[in-house]
């Protein structure tokens, strides 16, 4: 009985020895078509014999759901081996194998396995075979993946599709290589299975490069995970979400064969959806390449959606591979404060936070400051016309002193002068000026209750001796249109300077102070001078000649 177990053992090991070296760890796998392929389970010694009974099976996932696989001619289950013989592109889907031992059902593994089509005019497929670059003048072997079931199993070699020198070594030794040695190299193994003879093919292609010896030293370094996006500890918060980076360099070509992938305490975790209300507490991002100048990266990302206490005791584990390498790289979680902001950002925060409000005060002062200047730009720069479809006939009725005084004199030529030469000519207005456009030999009430009727504005221009009969009536006739119908606007220039308006009725009081405008005289003689922007500020907008 000793003997025998020490048989078993010795066999188990072998064949232990043998999946180490064959099956393949990578999560997501591609075969051909039409040749002979297999998914193996790594099992160590120790569960052999801790387990007095236990039965391993196989799924894949159809419609969502886990269907236990059925063995046929075709798709057989040996120990821990699945074998396709051949695989055929329905085979293509998410496998799994499991550990059942009494009630327990342990999911062990999962691959994602791809069935590629079969190229009909070549004997590779470009989506199925590895690149390898080395330096002219060295020495190389390429590789045949071994996937025979026996030792003498025939293997034939190709290159770019025509037989190379009648090889048949399972691998192809160059003592020195040259550029003539580049192309694509195929080789195929016959495999014999119940009198039936399937294939299977590994194709490399092979760039032989003359390179300095800058070149040469950065090409050796190879694959490798790129340390500085990935430590040992990574300090948390709890509650927080939080996300493992890790990266891995490939060198300076994008290797096909390359894969990298997380493990939380050696089992896969699930992939992210992408949908926040479905997606798992940890997840999987998708495998991403990159090029970055002349180098090739591969990047994956582990997503813990609310960090908790038990997350602290797993071995997080980011594992980079190609055919003949594998890379680790453990992380764990510790728990840590978290951290202030940053004294630079804190700074900037405070000086924007302070700054932004000053800004906004001053932007409001000079808008009120500059409100008559900004107005009128507008004015100008949209041809804004406020007079179409009113149905008046004058911009503005000019009432004043008509009185035939003295005093009187300089009023009058501002007003059937001045006033018409800036505001008509300039300007483009159209004033009423009584002693000027009104026929004489008419009824002077009736008149001038009709212009102001069809005016816009009424311009009144003030001085200590303005009040005479008609100028009262054409004040009071404007101050009903403009507070009572709303049919005007009154705009009161202070020709002289005035210290007391109770004169005035007292209605008048009742209008804006900003509708006041002072003459300055010789200050105010310019046409870009204060008085007539102001004065122009509170005439209706209308486009300039």
């Amino acid at each position: 009985l000793k003997k025998m177990t020490l048989i078993i053992f010795f066999l188990m090991f072998i064949i232990e020895s043998a999946t180490e070296k064959l099956c393949p760890l990578r999560a997501s796998i591609d075969v051909l078509e039409g040749e002979y392929f297999f998914l193996c389970y790594l099992e160590t010694m120790q569960e052999h014999f801790q387990e007095e009974a236990y039965t391993i099976n196989w799924y894949k996932e159809n419609a969502g759901e886990q269907q236990l696989i059925k063995e046929t001619h075709r798709i057989v289950s040996q120990m821990n081996f699945l074998e396709f013989w051949p695989a055929e592109l329905s085979d293509s889907g998410n496998y799994s194998v499991t550990h059942r031992n009494g009630t327990q059902n342990f999911t062990i593994q999962k691959w994602t396995l791809n069935v590629l089509e079969r190229n009909k005019s070549s004997c590779f497929n470009t989506n199925h075979l590895t690149t390898e670059i080395k330096n002219a003048g060295t020495g190389h072997s390429l590789k045949c993946s071994d996937l025979s079931v026996n030792e003498n199993d025939s293997v034939t070699w190709y290159k770019d599709c025509k037989n190379y020198e009648n090889e048949t070594e399972r691998e192809l030794d160059f003592r020195t290589l040259t550029v003539q040695h580049s192309g694509i190299y195929t080789c195929k193994i016959l495999i014999s299975h119940e009198g039936k003879i399937y294939h299977s093919t590994n194709t490399i292609k092979l760039v032989v490069e003359e390179v300095g010896r800058d070149e040469e030293i950065e090409t050796e370094i190879g694959m490798k995970l790129v340390q500085e996006t990935l430590s040992s500890h990574v300090m948390f918060g709890l509650g927080k979400e939080e996300v493992l980076n890790c990266t891995g360099f490939l060198g300076y070509y994008m290797r096909e064969d390359a894969s990298l992938y997380w493990l939380i305490n050696q089992t896969f975790p699930e992939k992210c959806t992408g949908i926040p209300e479905n997606e798992p507490s940890i997840c999987e991002e998708e495998f991403k390449k990159l090029q970055l100048g002349n180098k090739f990266y591969v990047t994956r990302l582990l997503r813990i959606k609310k960090v908790t206490d038990e997350d602290m005791h797993h071995n997080f584990t980011c594992m980079l591979q190609t055919d003949e390498r594998t890379q680790t790289k453990i992380v764990k979680l510790k728990k840590g404060n978290i951290r202030d902001l940053p004294v630079h950002i804190f700074t900037t925060g405070m000086v924007l936070a302070v700054l932004f409000p000053c800004v906004a005060v001053a932007a409001v002062f000079v808008c009120v400051l500059f409100r008559v200047d900004l107005v009128l730009f507008y004015r100008n720069i949209c041809r804004s016309d406020d007079t179409v479809g009113d149905g008046k006939e004058y911009d503005a009725f000019v009432s004043y002193l008509k009185d035939c005084v003295s005093s009187a004199e300089e009023e009058r030529e501002f007003a059937l002068k001045v006033l018409p030469m800036i505001l008509e000519e300039n300007f483009g207005y159209k004033l009423c000026i009584f002693e000027r456009d009104v026929s004489p030999g008419g009824a002077v009430v009736d008149d001038i209750h009709s212009f102001i009727d069809k005016s816009r504005r009424l311009i009144i221009i003030l001085s200590q001796n303005y009040i005479s009969d008609r100028a009262i009536y054409e004040l009071e006739s404007g101050l009903h249109k403009a507070l009572v119908e709303r049919k005007a606007k009154i705009i009161l220039i202070e020709y002289m300077p005035i210290s007391d308006y109770n004169f005035l009725p007292e209605s008048l009081s009742l209008l804006p102070s900003r509708r006041v405008v002072k003459w300055k005289k010789d200050k105010s003689l310019p046409v870009n001078s204060r008085f007539w922007k102001n004065l122009r500020y509170l005439m209706p907008a209308k486009p300039t000649k």
